[in-house]
């Protein structure tokens, strides 16, 4: 069938049936959002099927005039300039529901607002809910770059498992996102003024007393324009060493996105930022002296030619951004070590920094542990931390070349 690339002038409209793209008046002709294929590919609209799909192929002259156009579309008026890491509302979110014991069949576009849950919702009860977050970049030609979402779809597939919770397919979850994305790109910041923000949610929203699995589940995504995690950007953090607080425990949900794991860290979080440090590097629960991870990031520590980082083993969340920095080191020659890591060696490291979707590659600037204070970087940003930042973010935002193949490209 003869393909052409998107018309820059449909606009995307929730509907009840499924997600639509709106032609201009003067064309008759119909299509309409459906299951896409993965991994690293352009999208672009096949006349008369009715369907979308992703294809790789190079872009043509005719693609080239077509994006320069799509750049001019009417952006959210709002200063991208002062962008923080806070909710912004949008305009559209994703909802698909499904009851315990079936599959998740069909979802819709809906305009951004408040849900409805009985106040016996399995999720307000007893914390039947996972997470996930990504991000959506623009290229400097005006197309859309996700960042691995199949790795995000298969996460939550393994929480959902562990929660006793149906999932989406990995391909609903990625055209879900892909959905929601299109239908708010508007908001999706100027190249390099930052990124838009995704959050898929799985929540047991059915009425249930007992402890019980909910008889119902929501799969939710909602999308905000987000600028740095932090206001000082990739500027170092300073972490405190919490010897009594653990966020996880061997045979528990550490290692999947569970809601409860988040919400248990506030009180020691909060400690630590009252005493002027930035966030809290936990330690096992059984030894002790063993680093974990941050209270939603990864943690990595350099020495020489060497990076290590905690084992994933059941307590650690498997961070996205951690596999990727992890192939990025080592295809930079670096030596990554996947281990037990004691507190011990950061007596001795060049540098330490943390990893997660929010914040990419952030550098620790010192830690404190016991009443001792060691620093790294000599104040500043260590040049490990450096490098495999610019790598990373480079990739995501189109400006080298995808060679992991871990990009989707929507134009």
């Amino acid at each position: 069938m003869e393909s052409r690339a998107v018309n820059p002038n449909y606009h995307a409209s929730p509907l009840r049936s499924a997600f639509r793209l709106l032609l201009p008046r003067i064309s008759s002709e119909k299509m309409q959002f459906c299951p896409l294929p993965l991994k690293g590919l352009q999208m672009q609209f096949k006349k008369n099927l009715l369907f979308a799909s992703y294809s790789k192929h190079d872009s043509t002259d005719q693609d080239a005039v077509i994006t320069s156009r799509d750049v001019a579309y009417g952006l959210a008026d709002i200063d991208w300039d002062s962008l923080g890491f806070s909710l912004m509302p949008t305009e559209y979110m994703y909802v698909m529901k499904c009851s315990q014991g079936q599959s998740f069949s069909k979802g819709e576009l809906q305009h951004f607002g408040n849900i409805e849950l009985s106040p016996s919702a399995g999720v307000l009860n007893y914390g039947q809910g996972l997470f996930e977050g990504l991000k959506a970049q623009r290229k400097q030609d005006g197309n859309i770059l996700l960042f691995r979402p199949e790795q995000n779809a298969m996460r939550m597939r393994m929480g959902a498992e562990r929660m006793c919770m149906p999932s989406p397919t990995v391909e609903q979850f990625v055209d879900a996102v892909t959905a929601t994305v299109l239908a708010n790109k508007r908001w999706i910041p100027p190249h390099g003024k930052g990124s838009l923000y995704i959050r898929p949610l799985l929540i047991g929203s059915g009425a249930v007393l007992h402890l019980a699995p909910s008889p119902e589940y929501t799969f939710l995504i909602y999308v905000t324009p987000v600028g740095n995690y932090f206001k000082e950007g990739i500027a170092p953090i300073h972490l405190l060493i919490d010897t009594e607080v653990h966020r996880a425990a061997p045979g528990g949900t550490g290692g999947i996105k569970t809601l409860g794991n988040y919400a248990s860290v506030y009180k020691a979080q909060g400690a630590a930022q009252a005493k002027g440090y930035t966030d809290v590097l936990y330690l096992d629960c059984v030894h002790k002296k063993y680093l974990e991870e941050v209270s939603s990031c990864n943690v990595f520590v350099v020495k020489g030619n060497v990076i290590s980082t905690p084992a994933i083993k059941g307590t650690i969340l498997p961070g996205i951004t951690r596999k990727s920095i992890i192939d990025v080191a080592r295809s930079q020659g670096f030596q990554v070590e996947e281990r037990l890591v004691a507190v011990d060696e950061l007596v001795d490291a060049d540098e330490v920094f943390c990893t997660g979707t929010a914040v990419v590659v952030l550098p620790v600037g010192s830690i404190t542990y016991h009443g001792e204070r060691l620093s790294y970087g000599n104040g500043g940003v260590g040049v490990v931390s450096q490098q495999l930042y610019a790598a990373l973010t480079r990739l995501q935002m189109g400006l080298t070349e995808d060679k992991m193949n871990w990009v989707v490209e929507l134009n």
